[in-house]
């Protein structure tokens, strides 16, 4: 199959579809959302509910949402980022432009890769900053490649947090293995955000919200079920959240399927807490992330 870009409809959402051989990658407008990442007839790469919504204004479950200008609850944040919003009405989750549409900017193909550029150039309700934002999406032969970049226009200094909120598809959550976070502290957000330390690779046997901190360029997301190992190659990050809700929280979550924790694994590649970014006046910042698969 030849490298190209369709644009395509998922019920209300524009979309999307890169393909680079006989790889796949589908983009909604709506947050610039990755909603899909596949090899061939080998298993999702990255993990998209079943119970999946595409409706406008409304985030969809899995894929890769971006989480900007804060991650998480804004009130978790670091002073310097909490200040920025202005707004009158409750911050939302995981900051303002999940739910909004980007614009398509740019595409690029040849022989190698497709590339599809998507800009965020909008006003944001209560965020009165001039800060241009686009995110960068490349599919070639290595894999999957996300850049997220902030570039300060104003004349103040501004504090981001952010992330790439990635879900993957795994085998099965009791098989799998991250590695690279032997020895990184983490906070551990269930249990009073107490600080802790790593001790080997990380294997999940319950609910897990973790914010990892001081973490390497490289992390492995090792599935025995699925023969295959998920590796991550992050820019401009130190920070990481792993996230999978379990059973009980499962049951809460809106397009989640009642047992859909046991094959999806969320490693979010971030700038949060002491990894804040502070852009200086005429400054930018790239987060990015490469994700590549090989077999074990």
């Amino acid at each position: 199959m030849p490298v190209d870009i369709q644009r395509i409809e998922k019920d209300q959402l524009s979309c999307w579809r890169l393909r680079n051989e006989d790889a796949e990658v589908i983009v909604a407008e709506q947050g610039a959302q990755v909603l899909s990442y596949r090899q061939g007839e080998a298993a999702p790469i990255i993990w998209l509910s079943e119970e999946a919504a595409f409706q406008a204004g409304q985030a969809v479950r899995g894929g890769v949402p971006v989480c900007w200008p804060w991650f998480g609850d804004l009130a978790r944040n670091p002073q310097s980022v909490q200040d920025t919003y202005q707004g009158s009405q409750p911050a939302p989750a995981h900051g303002l432009v999940r739910n909004i549409d980007w614009v398509m900017a740019r595409s690029d193909t040849n022989d190698h890769s497709v590339t599809l550029v998507f800009a965020c150039n909008r006003e944001l309700p209560g965020w009165p900053h001039a800060v241009e934002l686009s995110l960068n999406i490349s599919l070639d032969s290595k894999g999957l490649h996300l850049s997220l970049t902030s570039h300060n226009r104003g004349d103040t200094t501004i504090a981001l947090s952010q992330a790439l909120h990635t879900y993957f598809a795994i085998s099965d959550i009791h098989q799998v293995t991250v590695e690279g976070l032997d020895g990184r502290p983490y906070i551990e957000t269930l249990e009073d955000w107490q600080q802790r330390q790593q001790q080997g690779d990380l294997i999940f046997g319950g609910e897990t919200d973790r914010i990892y901190l001081d973490l390497p360029s490289r992390l492995s997301l090792r599935d025995p079920g699925l023969k295959r190992q998920i590796l991550l190659e992050t820019r401009g990050s130190r920070s990481a959240i792993l996230w999978n809700p379990w059973i009980a929280k499962a049951q809460r979550l809106s397009q989640f399927a009642d047992d859909a924790w046991q094959r999806m694994l969320c490693i979010e590649t971030a700038n949060v807490m002491d990894d804040v970014i502070r852009l200086e006046p005429s400054a930018s910042h790239t987060l990015s992330v490469s994700i590549s698969t090989e077999s074990i």
